[in-house]
C-alpha cells in the first residue's frame, strides 16, 4: 500500500491560480512544467561537483526565481559539500544534493519519489528535519510518495493511501491515519496526535503532552513547554479494561470510548478504535479478549498506553 502525503492541502487551487498545466485545451509539455522531482536514488552526474550538479538544475529555472541557490544550499546544509564529487558523498549527503537541486529549478510543485527509500535507518534520520524544514519555510507544495508510516507521520497534512492504482480513502493526515479500515500504512497499525508539551519532570526525564482530550507521559525530548509536535500511538501498545486499573508500571490511562470492533488481518486478532476526548487511537485485540470482555460499540473502558513513539 502507498500513500501520497502533500504538504499543502490546495494543491489544485494553487496550480489552477498560477499556472494550467492541462486541461481540456492546454497541454503543456512535462519538460516546460516548472517540476522538481526527486528520485530513489540520487542521481547525481558523477562527473560534476555538488555545485556542478546544483547548477545543472538552475539552467531549467523559471524566469520568476522563487528560490536562490544559496538558499537552497542553506535549506540543506551542503555549504561545505560543493566542492565534492559525488562518489565521495555519503548516501544522505547524495540525496541531500538531489533535493537541493530539485529546489534550485524554482519549481511550482515539488514531487518525491520515495526519497529516503534507498537509505538506512541512520541516513533517513540524518535527512527528515531537513524536509521538516522545507516543510516549514517554504511555500511550494509537494507531494511526497511512501510506504512509511513514520515519514507519512512526519511530514504530512493531508494524506491519500493508494492501492493498486486506486484510492483507498484520503482526507487530513490525523483523521485518516485514525481509521481502521481500510488503512494500513507500512506494517503497523496505529495513529497519530497533535501534542503540546505541557510540563517537564526533571528527575525522570519526562514530559506530559496535552492533546484534545486527554494527556501523555512521554520521554523528555528536550523541547521547551508550550512546543507543538506529534507523537505516534500503535495500536499494539494500547491496551482495554473495563475497570479503572490499580497502579500498575503503565503510566499513561485514559478513559475512552469504544466506536467500532473491526477483524484484523489475522484471524485471531481484531481492532478497536477507542474516541478519547476529541482524539482517537487504535486497540489491537485478541478475538478471545473482545468475547470476554463482551467489547461492544457505545462501551466505555480504560485505555493504557504502553508506549508513545515520538515523531518530532
Amino acid at each position: 500500500m502507498t500513500s501520497l502525503t502533500c504538504s499543502n492541502e490546495a494543491v489544485g487551487d494553487f496550480l489552477r491560480r498560477h499556472h494550467i498545466w492541462q486541461d481540456d485545451s492546454i497541454w503543456l509539455p512535462t519538460h516546460k512544467r516548472p517540476l522538481g522531482y526527486v528520485f530513489q536514488e540520487a542521481s547525481l552526474f558523477s562527473h560534476l561537483t555538488v555545485l556542478g550538479n546544483l547548477r545543472y538544475g538552475i539552467k531549467r529555472a523559471t524566469a520568476e526565481q522563487k528560490i536562490s541557490l544559496d538558499q537552497a544550499v542553506a535549506l540543506l546544509g551542503i555549504d561545505h559539500l560543493l566542492d565534492r564529487k559525488g562518489d565521495r558523498l555519503s548516501g544522505g549527503e547524495r540525496q541531500r544534493v538531489s533535493i537541493a537541486r530539485a529546489l534550485a529549478v524554482s519549481p511550482r510543485l515539488l514531487l518525491m519519489d520515495e526519497p529516503l527509500a534507498a537509505l538506512d535507518h541512520k541516513r533517513k534520520q540524518e535527512i527528515l528535519p531537513y524536509l521538516e524544514r522545507l516543510h516549514r519555510e517554504l511555500e511550494i507544495p509537494a507531494f511526497y510518495v511512501s510506504h512509511s508510516a513514520d515519514e507519512v507521520a512526519r511530514l504530512a497534512d493531508h494524506l491519500v493511501v493508494m492501492e493498486d492504482g486506486k484510492v483507498l480513502t484520503n482526507g487530513p493526515l490525523v483523521e485518516t491515519m485514525a481509521r481502521i479500515l481500510p488503512v494500513r500504512i507500512g506494517e503497523e497499525r496505529g495513529a497519530v496526535l497533535d501534542v503540546v508539551v505541557q510540563e517537564r519532570d526533571e528527575e525522570w526525564h519526562l514530559v506530559r503532552v496535552n492533546f484534545p482530550g486527554g494527556s501523555l507521559w512521554i520521554r523528555d525530548p528536550g523541547f521547551p513547554v508550550g512546543h507543538k509536535l506529534r507523537v505516534r500511538v500503535l495500536a499494539r501498545d494500547v491496551s482495554l479494561t473495563r475497570h479503572r486499573p490499580t497502579p500498575t508500571s503503565i503510566q499513561n490511562v485514559l478513559p475512552g470510548r469504544v466506536s467500532i470492533v473491526v477483524d484484523d488481518e489475522h484471524p485471531g486478532l481484531a481492532l478497536a478504535r477507542i474516541q478519547i476526548g476529541a482524539s482517537v487511537v487504535i486497540a489491537r485485540l485478541t478475538k478471545k479478549a473482545v468475547a470476554a470482555f463482551e467489547l461492544l460499540p457505545g462501551q466505555e473502558v480504560w485505555v493504557q498506553v504502553q508506549s508513545v513513539s515520538l515523531i518530532e
